[in-house]
């Protein structure tokens, strides 16, 4: 029996996910889904956590400061000076206050606020404003070529913009904060998705987007609540079962999309070959199986 490593983890503590190929994923069963796509634990008190995927050399994680501020350090998984060295990062706020400094430059967010940081930051540090009700920051990071500035997106900046319908239990609501247009990254996009009161489906009729890895984070789901998330070739689907503030990696082969049993709202990330955010093979439904 040959073993297939699917993961590992650094000295410091960074998952580490391989890449995969389609062909072998229509062998997975659960338990090799879910490590491969699934992060399961990406808030933990007084931590940062972060993993590391080989598609697209994409990185996601969840800061949850206490009292002292979390530092962003380089890894062996990367193996370069510091994290930014060669590459860019946007930290999206889900919750409380907090202050994610840049190079001795403090910036406070609240829920619904980004700052983009741009290859060549040196320091990077999430702090949160009162301990008592911490910041919850979602870092994505993709490798960069160019050197862009550090910004600062706010919630109130974004123009939403609205999609779906009720009849089809998938409105929802779009906004873009990193497509190229309010921000200038290399290749890193990313925005938040809310679903309406009554919908459950996001991102149907589903696509892929062989050219880019794209990665969904679900939260503001009840705790009992649980999501159908689905994944695979389009006439070979998935699932994973998914729980509040978990995190999903879906390869560019991969359709991604989901239904949850009550609302929920996704923050998603892509790297790749492009920055076009309409560069999106459509599924037909009648190709769905």
């Amino acid at each position: 029996m040959v073993m297939c490593i699917t993961q590992r983890y650094t000295e410091a503590g960074v998952d580490v996910r391989y890449a995969t190929d389609p062909m072998a994923a229509r062998d997975f069963g659960t338990t090799e889904l879910r490590r491969h796509y699934l992060v399961e634990r990406v808030f933990v008190s007084g931590e940062l956590r972060l993993t590391y995927s080989h598609e697209d050399r994409v990185v996601l994680g969840g800061a949850m400061p206490g009292a002292e501020p979390l530092h962003l350090t380089s890894d062996e998984a990367l193996r370069t000076g510091y994290f930014c060295e060669r590459r860019e990062l946007a930290a999206f706020c889900l919750g409380g206050r907090g202050l994610v400094e840049v190079d001795s430059v403090q910036h406070e967010v609240g829920r619904g606020d980004l700052v983009y940081i741009g290859r060549g930051s040196k320091q990077v540090s999430f702090a949160s404003n009162d301990p008592a009700d911490p910041a919850r920051l979602y870092p994505a990071s993709a490798p960069a070529h160019r050197e862009y500035p550090t910004a600062v997106v706010r919630a109130d900046d974004v123009a939403p913009v609205q999609l779906g319908s009720a009849r089809e239990a998938n409105s929802r609501t779009l906004r873009r904060y990193l497509d190229g247009t309010l921000v200038e990254s290399c290749q890193l996009m990313m925005g938040w998705t809310q679903l309406s009161t009554g919908s459950v489906w996001n991102t149907m009729p589903c696509h892929t987007h062989v050219r880019r890895t794209e990665c969904y984070f679900y939260f503001d789901l009840d705790e009992d609540a649980r999501l159908v998330h689905l994944l695979g070739e389009p006439d070979e689907t998935r699932h994973l079962i998914v729980r509040n503030e978990q995190a999903v990696i879906s390869p560019g082969w991969s359709v991604h999309t989901g239904a949850g049993t009550g609302n929920y709202s996704f923050l998603w990330f892509m790297a790749g070959e492009n920055v076009t955010f309409e560069d999106m093979d459509v599924v037909p439904m009648a190709e769905l199986r």
